[in-house]
């Protein structure tokens, strides 16, 4: 199949219309009781990386329930009204999810320029590393 649309330009169509912050303005946000920083890195990042302290884990590939009223992600997260901050490893996955979202109409949510390996690399707070029972 040809390609419609390439990796560049979906790249800059999410950005032209979502809300990017800089490392400083997230790390200004991290107590922040009406924002929920919303980690979307596969459960093995997780665990080898750590996480930005008090954020709520949710897979990237379940975006639908996380605007559906019946989902229970709805329910006890995304339909409280707070303002979320997504982030993933490196930013782009997290654009365009973000980008995603607003298009399903949850307009209360942005990322994190650089993601999650920029921020670990900043030196910013990471909280301890979830464990799963295997």
């Amino acid at each position: 199949m040809p390609i419609i649309r390439g990796y560049k330009q979906l790249m800059a169509e999410a950005r032209e219309k979502i809300r990017t912050l800089t490392l400083a303005e997230a790390e200004a946000l991290l107590d922040a009781p009406n924002v929920v920083f919303v980690d979307i890195r596969d459960v093995r990042e997780l665990e080898r990386e750590g996480i930005i302290p008090g954020a709520f884990h949710a897979p990237r590939g379940m975006l639908e329930f996380w605007v559906d009223p019946e989902s229970p992600y709805y329910k006890d997260i995304f339909g409280s009204g707070k303002e979320f901050v997504l982030y993933c490893q490196s930013a782009w996955r997290s654009s365009l999810a973000t980008a995603a979202l607003q298009d399903m109409g949850l307009t209360n949510v942005c990322h994190i320029e650089g993601g999650f390996g920029a921020w670990k690399e900043a030196g910013l707070p990471i909280g301890e590393k979830p464990q799963h029972k295997r």
